[in-house]
């Protein structure tokens, strides 16, 4: 019997959710795509979200996702159950070349406050201390720019 593991679709689902978010300025819709755990932990969440609408500079032409995580699944002795999913793409706009990570949990059944999207990092290359490493920002919860 084989499992099939769809963390690679539903990252992709989710980064299509994201980018139609940026594309239509609905900072409503990517606030709510983030789980309640999250907005609990982000510091100024608010200040974060605006911050990416004015950071990502024109409109998103292509993207590619260049790793995706999906490791993090424990299933525990008294039956709950928790999924975290982390990807990072590559993304192109008419002006610029981006990095981004998605941290989100994708279940758990102990805490249903937790599902949802924890962490958004984003940079432009060309900011990268290290050009060719993979970019997985600080992974800290709410909207990350840049190298911190």
């Amino acid at each position: 019997m084989s499992v099939f593991d769809n963390s690679d679709e539903k990252a992709d689902a989710r980064m299509d959710q994201i980018f139609e978010t940026m594309k239509s300025e609905d900072k409503e819709a990517l606030k709510a795509m983030f789980s309640k755990q999250a907005m609990t932990d982000a510091d100024n969440f608010a200040r974060g979200l605006d911050a990416l609408f004015e950071y990502i500079q024109g409109d998103v032409q292509s993207w590619e996702r260049t790793g995706t995580y999906g490791g993090k699944n424990e299933k525990n002795v008294d039956g709950s159950h928790k999924k975290e999913v982390d990807s990072t793409y590559v993304f192109s706009t008419d002006e610029h070349k981006y990095e981004i990570a998605v941290y989100e949990f994708t279940i758990d059944t102990a805490n249903p406050d937790n599902v949802g999207v924890y962490s958004i990092c984003v940079i432009n290359k060309n900011d990268k201390l290290n050009p060719e490493a993979r970019y997985w920002g600080n992974g800290e919860a709410g909207i990350n720019i840049g190298n911190s």
